[in-house]
């Protein structure tokens, strides 16, 4: 007998919850039969469809009342809930066939996608009372009391990918970080993760494990991310990390086109320090003051006593282990050997204004535009001849990051400050220098910074091939006394810069530089 009331009516949806999985699928495909309006109810549909509404509608108790087995039929329509969160179901009965009625089935889910299967409804007969037979494959007939439904989120996240196009893996953890929470996963997160849907599956109940899938999602699956990094660079600042237990970075750049090729953290899932990180650079600041120094009409060869102390207005600066040089001393061999007194002694060639404007040319003062949250360094103009002899050497209110240390070294290198990237398909509009650095500054820059690895405390790289560069840096930090140190080491060798942080880590030439050396050991050839 028909039901023209059912056939012809929408359903109400129900909301239920999803659980486990991803695959593909084939659902039942017999041809449908709708009931004709000219068909008329008889007590075997309104049993049937009393089912079906209770369902549909959520009400599990009702819906077990409407069977043979109420207690069973009411746990397997409540479970649903549970094993297909964020599905509607809508269903409608179809012809009579024998002693059932056929079932279409439609699971609307998440991200839009519908899932439509047929199904039975058996009934049965008690006293003067029609009723649906029970089983589980009343909900789909593949199902048995040793399986059900369940759908997982079926999104094919896309990966962050090295400057070639492969996958980055395990690498620069700290960098990538983890979707919806930090780093390049947090930032490209709707890309990476597409358009949401779900996957549909009859698992086994007690294992979990996937015995047959029913739907494959639609959805759009993400885009990949891809960035500048290069692998083999990568993992040689990893390894260089590797055995340190202080907090640690290094960042390596290609000078002539700015891409970043390494970004390594230590712990390497801990915070990003190498493009955020926060932190006075020390003697590595004197590249800039240098800058400005030669500029202003010093060259290398310019007498520069270093004395062991050096007041300005009543404060003390002082050299590390109070080293001297000896008479005679130019402003390569103070440079060379990170000469603080020396350096701090040629204040009055610089107006408050001198170091924040030639740190421009390096591209400290612009916001950069990288591709991912970068802290792109600050030079505050003096307030007093104290702070300004502070920020000769890199301390006092002077800030930058490990990438902006690696870009100085970079600028030095080629000769143009050539904004860092990232992600290069992020990029809008790469910073700009507002400045630029005199080709014969960036040669006497050159001089000074190779004379530091054949002369001074660069020792470390000392006898490599490709003529390399460098400056070391020991910034004080904190209140105790004697105050702590980081370590700073910066260089360039061929076509890659590099900028070297060990927080807390004491020398720059000392304990900086090994690890400077045994990067750049790990990349050769």
């Amino acid at each position: 007998m028909s039901h023209p009331r059912r056939a012809a009516r929408r359903r109400r949806p129900l909301l239920l919850l999803v659980t486990v999985l991803v695959l593909v699928a084939g659902a039942g495909t017999a041809a449908w039969r709708l009931l004709s309006p000219s068909g008329t109810d008889d007590d075997r549909a309104v049993a049937v469809d009393a089912f079906l509404d209770a369902w549909e509608s959520g009400d599990a108790e009702a819906a077990g009342r409407a069977t043979d087995h109420p207690a069973d039929a009411t746990a397997r329509i409540a479970a649903l809930a549970k094993d297909l969160p964020g599905t509607r179901f809508e269903l409608h009965r179809g012809a009579l066939d024998g002693d059932a009625y056929d079932l279409r089935v439609t699971l609307r889910l998440k991200g839009g996608d519908r899932f439509t299967y047929t199904s039975s409804a058996p009934f049965t007969r008690a006293g003067d009372r029609w009723q649906v037979r029970w089983s589980p494959a009343v909900i789909h007939p593949r199902l048995t009391d040793g399986s059900k439904l369940a759908v997982a989120d079926g999104t094919r996240r896309a990966k962050i990918l090295a400057a070639d196009g492969t996958s980055l893996g395990g690498l620069a953890p700290a960098l990538v970080g983890t979707p919806g929470s930090s780093g390049l996963q947090y930032r490209y997160d709707r890309q990476l993760a597409g358009r949401s849907s779900d996957s549909v599956a009859i698992v086994g109940t007690s294992t979990g494990r996937t015995l047959a899938t029913l739907h494959t999602p639609s959805g759009t699956g993400g885009r990949a991310v891809r960035t500048t990094l290069d692998i083999p660079t990568q993992k040689a600042a990893e390894e260089a990390l590797r055995d340190l237990s202080k907090n640690a970075a290094i960042v390596a750049i290609r000078p002539s086109t700015g891409e970043i090729l390494a970004a390594a953290d230590n712990p390497p899932s801990g915070e990003n320090r190498s493009l955020r990180g926060r932190y006075p650079p020390g003697s590595d600041f004197k590249v800039v003051t240098a800058a400005a120094l030669i500029s202003g009409g010093m060259s290398t060869s310019t007498p520069t006593p270093c004395p062991k102390y050096v007041n300005v207005n009543g404060q003390s600066f002082e050299n590390q282990d109070l080293f001297e040089l000896p008479a005679g001393a130019t402003f390569a061999d103070d440079f060379a050997h990170s000469c603080n007194t020396g350096i701090i002694a040629q204040r009055n060639r610089l107006t408050p204004s001198t170091l924040t404007e030639t740190a421009k040319a390096f591209g400290i003062g612009p916001t950069w535009d990288v591709g991912a949250v970068t802290f792109d360094g600050s030079v505050p103009v003096a307030n007093s001849a104290n702070d300004q002899a502070a920020a000769m050497i890199g301390q006092g209110r002077v800030q930058a990051s490990p990438l902006v240390m690696a870009s100085v070294a970079a600028t030095v290198k080629d000769g143009t400050f050539r904004q860092p990237v990232l992600v290069p398909a992020a990029v809008k509009k790469r910073a700009q220098a507002p400045a630029k650095l005199a080709p014969a500054v960036a040669g006497q820059l050159r001089t000074l910074m190779r004379a530091v690895v054949t002369e001074g405390s660069g020792k470390a790289l000392r006898g490599m091939t490709g003529e390399p560069g460098a400056k070391t840096g020991t910034a004080e930090y904190g209140t105790d006394t004697p105050p702590r140190t980081h370590a700073w080491f910066i260089g360039y060798r061929g076509d890659l810069a590099f900028a070297v942080l060990i927080e807390d880590g004491g020398s720059g030439g000392k304990d900086a530089g090994p690890v400077a050396a045994a990067f750049l050991d790990g990349i050769k050839g």
